[in-house]
């Protein structure tokens, strides 16, 4: 337990220093829900609820990382240029979050179900391109290398956690 403590301690002050910086954790995040899309767009007609569930899965985790501390940290440290793009980036996860939703409660096969996965992947195409184009590069130019380090390790532990806590209330039902 107090080892636990420690590590906590270490890396909330910049002591973690293992895995990626923040900054390229989000873009490997990315480019992993960029080739889900990839696989359902060469099945645009078949039924694509299990490459769906890869991708919320995905996407839930990533949200949930930008969500409790990337985007806290930006808004704590950033300017207000960073600051705005932010705030944009929170309301379009609510639109994300609302899609993911719905697509849960479908069947792959039905149209509605593909019409709500393709606005579902622009949306989170044009929300990758504004934070790889906009963000990242404020983000970059504002933060030090060895705090995008840690807040980095930081954000994969917790992405792990969640991954780990949402595969166990899963299986416990």
């Amino acid at each position: 337990m107090i080892a636990s403590i420690a590590d906590t301690v270490t890396g909330f002050f910049g002591g973690s220093e293992t895995g990626p910086n923040a900054i390229d954790l989000l873009k490997t995040d990315h480019d992993t829900v960029e080739d889900l899309f990839a696989r359902v767009k060469e099945n645009e007609d078949g039924n694509n609820a299990q490459v769906f569930a890869r991708i919320k899965e995905e996407l839930d985790a990533h949200a949930h990382i930008e969500e409790t501390i990337f985007y806290p940290f930006c808004l704590q440290r950033g300017d207000e240029e960073l600051k705005k793009i932010v705030r944009e980036g929170v309301e379009e996860h609510k639109q994300v979050h609302l899609l993911l939703a719905e697509l849960s409660s479908l069947e792959g096969t039905s149209p509605t179900f593909k019409a709500k996965l393709k606005v579902l992947m622009e949306n989170v195409e044009h929300h990758v391109q504004e934070e790889e184009d906009e963000m990242f590069s404020l983000v970059d130019d504002q933060v030090d290398d060895a705090a995008l380090k840690a807040l980095g390790g930081k954000m994969q532990t917790e992405k792990q956690n969640f991954k780990n806590g949402g595969a166990r209330a899963a299986s416990a039902q």
